[in-house]
């Protein structure tokens, strides 16, 4: 076991597979950290994270660690605004070395779908897309079937527009959602998908855990599904790894160490936390770990999933 000071995990390497910038100065409009009181937030008051975050703050949060690569997931730009944001995000990589690989924003249903899909595939720093489908405002409503639910026919086929242009898919829906979107990884064992922010179990009840380790293991049975660390956030409580160190534990038993990297969901995720603290919780929860199995949680899955050549870390 290593201790959580030592120099082995201070100096381990990290991609961060999950993170979002923003400019509200820039060429691209964020509508939801625009107008804050158009939004909720089930973790708190949000206006705190409504203001731009850019690759050199982010170096700041980074600097006490051994950050070699990042990720950036589309941010919810305005939606007229998808290439734009890819074209802003490549411009920050000129400049700052940041981010490294890009998931993209693109609508799989759409009659201009295909364009889209393609154009956002020209860009290098593009490795995947996030299209978020459908989803209910909890677990005891459904929108099934409905229009870009996880049963619409119609959008289900626009993710073979993903594989077509070799591009993964980000998958975010809350754990009520979980076992409907293994339905849906199971079409598609060609496609890497990676599911955001652990399945999102912010419902710590025994009944919610129930159904979200149902779901996390129907995804698990996908060879082709990998699992992000990150969005541990519950209502009304902090972040601390007495709450989240078991959903951590699960998800790695569920998942495996091949299939599991850590992310820090930044900027959302500082309503509880500096990007610091994350990860030095992150890393307490691992420590008893194999420096084997450490590399792969904080480096080596990402690097492989998001296609970042090794030359970029």
């Amino acid at each position: 076991m290593l201790d959580p000071k030592s120099d082995e995990l201070r100096d381990l390497k990290i991609v961060d597979a999950h993170h979002h910038f923003c400019d509200l100065e820039g060429p691209v409009s964020y509508p939801w950290l625009s107008h804050p009181e158009a939004h909720s937030s089930r973790h708190g008051d949000y206006s705190r994270i409504c203001r731009s975050y850019l690759p050199a703050e982010y170096k700041r949060d980074t600097a006490l660690h051994n950050l070699v690569a990042s990720v950036h997931v589309e941010a919810e730009c305005d939606r007229t605004q998808q290439l734009e944001e890819t074209d802003w995000l490549v411009s920050m990589h000129r400049l700052h070395g940041l981010p490294s690989a890009i998931v993209a924003h693109a609508w799989v249903d759409t009659p201009d779908a295909e364009e889209l899909i393609a154009q956002q595939a020209q860009r290098p720093l593009v490795k995947g897309i996030r299209t978020k489908p459908l989803t209910s405002p909890g677990p005891d409503a459904s929108v099934r079937g409905m229009p870009r639910s996880l049963q619409d026919e119609n959008w289900i086929r626009g993710l073979g527009l993903l594989e077509k242009y070799k591009l993964s898919w980000d998958l975010r829906v809350p754990w009520w959602h979980l076992e409907e979107a293994a339905v849906v990884a199971r079409r598609f064992p060609n496609l890497p998908i990676a599911l955001n922010h652990a399945g999102c179990p912010f419902d710590r009840s025994p009944e919610a855990l129930a159904v979200w380790r149902r779901g996390m293991k129907a995804l698990a049975a996908c060879e082709n599904v990998v699992c992000k660390i990150s969005g541990l956030l519950v209502t009304g409580q902090p972040w601390t790894l007495k709450l989240n160190g078991p959903i951590i534990k699960e998800t790695f038993d569920i998942f495996g160490p091949d299939r599991c990297m850590f992310a820090s969901n930044v900027f959302p995720d500082t309503l509880k936390g500096s990007w610091d603290y994350i990860y030095c919780q992150f890393k307490k929860s691992v420590a008893h770990e194999p420096p084997e199995v450490l590399n792969k949680l904080f480096c080596d899955n990402a690097l492989r999933f998001y296609r970042i050549p090794a030359q970029s870390a």
